[in-house]
């Protein structure tokens, strides 16, 4: 069989293909909450009970679904959660009432969960340590894509056919994406299509040490997982605000309707592409210019994150709906900044077996802040608007960097010293 050089980067590309269709599945409701609020009766408030639902069990779930995914390896653990998750976006169109669609929800966040856990550990098997910031920002990238593609997707289906078709079309790409995966997809070291050369590129910037199976409690047991997993308490309902609410804000409370916004909804995500990309580069450049370790450079662009998200702060002073866009536009871009380098810090501090259970983890952390976020909005958003609320997220970023800077932080001379390839020198 003909060897293909580079083959690495297209197996980011498989990885990124799949996030985008996670995304866009996810995407869909906060897309269609104005409709599905007017059709289907929702209040404010029972909306935020339908957001939720997923968030709920997506956070509960991620850390289940990254320990399957190392326990019986990314090839079938991510075709199983794929196929699961297309199937339960698709069930969305048969809701009837907001405790259907909370339920439907609760059944896409279970099968959901797998897709961040499975594409981190994709990036530490793939890429030597060097490289996966930017491989971590390449696939992340997935999200801001899909959640851009989503609005004008989603509102055309929604406006030429009907809000069940759009549910369907989209859950349908989730099925397509697991068979995709399942054919497409194989470990390094069983991928007849890899170099020598490559993989033992890949292998010379790795640790070689290897465990049985994910240990949950070395997971648990280091200091900086905690660190991380407050880290993403506090930085995931950002990315859950512009996901879930934005659209309803900019209906209601900015005036747009929602052929109006789909002119216009692309543009936070696209932006978030460019925070993805970003903070790829952005390490080894601090790296190689600041003599940092590897660490410390990602926790210096993790900080620059923190202080654009700046953007959502102002928005109670913006005057017009585009401003307020580009304001969201720019929270957006701080997030996926430091969210990509937050996930490159995991791959940093545990070992290959770990990395899904890890990120899943983190990911349960980040998605019961995000829940805990939306069921505030729901409660808050008609007595003092929603505007107070999205300066909190600056407040929240911030204090994210101040915890991370503090605990994961290399100071002393090895702050300044070349870093070690091996996940395994961040051990305590």
């Amino acid at each position: 069989m003909k060897k293909i050089r580079g083959l690495r980067w297209q197996i980011l590309a498989l990885v990124m293909l799949g996030t985008i269709v996670n995304y866009i599945d996810r995407n869909t409701l906060g897309i269609l909450a104005p409709t599905l609020k007017e059709q289907l009766h929702f209040t404010t408030e029972e909306y935020s009970f339908v957001v939720s639902a997923f968030q709920l069990c997506y956070s509960l779930m991620q850390p289940v679904a990254g320990y399957i995914t190392d326990l019986i390896g990314l090839k079938l653990g991510y075709f199983m959660f794929a196929f699961l998750w297309g199937t339960a976006a698709a069930l969305h169109a048969f809701a009837g009432g907001w405790q259907s669609m909370a339920f439907f929800r609760g059944l896409l966040g279970v099968s959901e969960a797998a897709a961040m856990p499975s594409g981190v550990k994709t990036s530490t098997l793939w890429f030597p340590a060097k490289e996966r910031s930017i491989a971590t920002g390449w696939f992340n990238t997935g999200s801001s894509v899909g959640a851009m593609v989503a609005p004008p997707l989603v509102i055309w289906l929604s406006v030429t056919y009907s809000w069940q078709v759009a549910f369907i079309v989209t859950g349908l790409l989730g099925v397509a994406m697991s068979f995709l995966w399942v054919s497409l997809y194989r470990n390094p070291e069983n991928h007849p299509r890899l170099t020598k050369e490559e993989h033992a590129y890949i292998l010379d910037g790795q640790e070689h040490t290897q465990l049985a199976k994910p240990s949950v409690k070395k997971v648990l047991g280091k200091r900086k997982f905690w660190a991380i997993a407050a880290a993403r308490f506090l930085t995931e309902p950002a990315w859950q605000t512009f996901s879930f609410w934005i659209p309803l804000y900019m209906v209601s409370t900015r005036g747009m309707d929602i052929k109006q916004f789909a002119l216009f909804a692309w543009l936070p995500f696209l932006f978030g592409d460019l925070g993805c990309i970003l903070s790829g580069y952005l390490s080894p450049f601090f790296a190689k210019r600041f003599k940092m370790t590897l660490v410390n450079s990602r926790i210096a662009g993790v900080g620059i994150g923190a202080v654009c998200m700046i953007g959502p702060a102002l928005i109670g002073f913006a005057v017009s709906p585009i401003t307020a866009i580009f304001l969201f536009s720019m929270g957006a871009f701080a997030h996926q900044m430091l969210s990509s380098l937050l996930y490159a810090l995991v791959t940093d501090t545990f070992e290959k077996q770990e990395v899904a259970t890890a990120t899943g983890f983190g990911g349960m952390a980040g998605y019961l802040g995000g829940m805990i976020f939306s069921l505030i909005i729901g409660q808050l958003a008609n007595t003092i608007g929603y505007e107070p609320l999205f300066a909190c997220l600056s407040v929240f970023d911030l204090t994210a960097f101040a915890i991370i800077a503090l605990v994961l932080g290399q100071r002393g001379k090895g702050a300044a010293a070349p870093t070690l390839p091996a996940n395994a020198a961040s051990a305590d």
